[in-house]
């Protein structure tokens, strides 16, 4: 995988972080997790702006919505704060599959 993809990932992780903190926040009134937020929204952003140097917007940005909304429905279902179900994993991991698909049809 090279370094875009992997800046890619990385961000959609960061995404993941904020996108948790901001729940957690509660309407920015908790400093720890708002400090958290802005945190991981300014590494998402980051890394997402370097990425899309070598990947096409497009692609780039469907890659780190999707993997990021899966990190976060996935920890929150590991936390306990959001129920698991069956049909919530395999819709996750067509997200996966779908992100995946992007990547190895992707020229760079």
């Amino acid at each position: 995988m090279n370094v875009p993809w992997l800046v890619l990932l990385f961000s959609a992780a960061c995404e993941a972080v904020w996108a948790t903190a901001l729940g957690q926040s509660e309407g920015f009134t908790q400093r720890g997790p708002t400090l958290v937020f802005f945190a991981g929204l300014a590494l998402s952003m980051g890394g997402l702006a370097f990425a899309v140097r070598q990947i096409p917007i497009g692609t780039a940005y469907a890659a780190w919505t999707g993997t990021g909304a899966s990190l976060t429905v996935t920890w929150a279902m590991v936390t306990g704060t959001e129920t698991a179900s069956v049909l919530k994993v395999i819709f996750i991991v067509g997200i996966i599959g779908a992100t995946l698909g992007l990547r190895f049809t992707e020229d760079t």
